[in-house]
């Protein structure tokens, strides 16, 4: 009953988020060019949403240049994850390593049936077994809680606002610039993109990681593990960061090195790891 809730909660949240960012293209098409623009932007809305509830973990996926890898390939992070998911009665996900030495791992996908595990070629090496366990747990997590769809839902249409929103720089005002503000509009329009898909991922994050925490701590028995994970993963992705697109930072299990833009920076998708770790454990990060 808690999961059917939950999946009809998010699905709810998904539509609801869908919905708004059509009514932002919309407005966007007005702004440009009225009543033709709106019918334009609506249009393009509505292939938008389908491709982000349909393919926005492939997207995801792409972006990264990840890699699908059989049992053979990878037998450590298979065991774990099969021997979880059976465990808990969810479908096998699709796994994936990316190319990257900074240690790091995402869930996506529309649903546990269609899901997919990431994890990058630096985790594995920084990880013991016990800690590996803990992530994969999280990124269960997800799977379980049903998140995985409005994040990556969110992933692909916050890129697009911001895609849009930085050509409104770039190709004009508007279609009076008198009345519309001229170049000042385009300005807004470069900023307001950003924020709203800023503040929408900011929506749907730190409490599905704080969720996915607990949730991953409960598949393995073992918050500990997890908990020094989370420790390792926070010293290491600071010295070997991955740079990550703002549109998907959300995805990742600890926060990645966004764009060197300074909008992109003001803003985390994380809670603070200290306090997810004090969370797991009842303890400072300090006292592991």
């Amino acid at each position: 009953m808690r999961i059917y809730l939950s999946d009809m909660g998010n699905m709810l949240k998904t539509t609801l988020l869908l919905g708004l960012l059509t009514a932002l293209l919309v407005f966007i098409g007005d702004y440009f060019d009225g009543q033709r623009g709106m019918v334009m932007a609506l249009a393009f809305a509505g292939v938008l949403n389908f491709v982000a509830y349909f393919f926005s973990d492939k997207i995801a996926l792409a972006m990264y240049g990840d890699k699908p890898v059989t049992r053979e390939e990878l037998p450590r992070v298979y065991q774990v994850v099969e021997r979880m998911t059976q465990r808990v009665g969810l479908p096998m996900p699709k796994l994936y390593v990316l190319p990257s030495d900074s240690p790091n791992a995402f869930a996506t996908g529309r649903n546990p049936q269609h899901a997919s595990i990431a994890v990058t070629r630096g985790i594995l090496e920084l990880l013991d077994d016990n800690e590996l366990e803990g992530v994969l747990a999280h990124e269960l997590g997800h799977v379980r809680n049903r998140d995985i769809l409005i994040s990556s839902v969110a992933a692909t249409l916050a890129g697009a606002i911001t895609m849009l929103s930085r050509m409104a720089f770039w190709f004009g005002g508007g279609r009076d610039d008198r009345d519309r503000g001229g170049g000042f509009g385009a300005l807004a329009m470069l900023i307001l993109g950003p924020i709203a898909a800023m503040v929408i991922q900011l929506a749907i994050s730190r409490a599905r990681e704080y969720h996915a925490d607990e949730t991953g701590a409960k598949l393995t028995g073992n918050p500990y593990a997890l908990a020094s994970a989370l420790k390792k993963l926070d010293l290491y992705s600071k010295r070997v960061p991955l740079v990550a697109s703002p549109s998907t930072a959300h995805l990742f299990i600890v926060q990645p090195l966004v764009s060197a833009d300074l909008l992109a920076n003001l803003f985390s998708t994380h809670p603070p790891i200290a306090k997810r770790i004090e969370r797991l454990t009842g303890r400072p990060m300090e006292m592991l």
